[in-house]
């Protein structure tokens, strides 16, 4: 049975995290980046925002240190291929709403595809985007599944820990 992944999100986060959509596995037990393949959890931790590797069951503990989770597509699916344009662009209409509402410091899209498709940015690449949503600023890391193997453990680390590096400078907008 599949059930809906619900956002961790509450209002002055300093990042928000949105992945592309929940897979299956994410889907079947309520928490994000559940499948075991995915990178997420690894790379969050190795990058420095957690002090040991969380498992997607602990998830909440993000709130804590002034991190959320969402998804651009709520649909879940076995990968993100399976989207269609009009989801991600529907998706990134969502998005923009929530985003509006919390008004996070910087929202962190996981997935560089679905990002371009999404916000109508062909050429976007990692790190910090030209775009912004009202006063949040928007970064663009890699989508941390097993799936996307040409981006190795290791560089998706670094990724990780520039945007850690970059969200211990800024203010928090308001």
């Amino acid at each position: 049975m599949l059930r809906p992944v619900r956002d961790l999100i509450r209002p002055g986060l300093r990042i928000l995290l949105c992945g592309t959509n929940p897979g299956l596995e994410s889907a079947r037990v309520g928490f994000h980046f559940a499948r075991p393949g995915n990178r997420f959890w690894k790379a969050l931790h190795r990058a420095g925002f957690t002090t040991r590797e969380l498992r997607a069951s602990e998830q909440e503990i993000l709130r804590g240190i002034g991190l959320g989770l969402t998804n651009l597509v709520s649909r879940p699916t076995a990968n993100a291929t399976l989207l269609s344009v009009r989801e991600l662009t529907r998706g990134a209409s969502r998005l923009r709403r929530k985003v509006a509402r919390n008004r996070p410091a910087i929202l962190a899209v996981l997935g560089i595809t679905a990002f371009r498709i999404a916000f109508k940015q062909p050429t976007a690449g990692v790190g910090l985007q030209p775009v912004r949503l009202g006063e949040t600023q928007v970064w663009l890391l890699p989508n941390p599944s097993g799936i996307n193997a040409h981006y190795p453990l290791a560089e998706l680390v670094h990724e990780f820990r520039s945007l850690r590096t970059y969200a211990i400078g800024i203010r928090r907008p308001g």
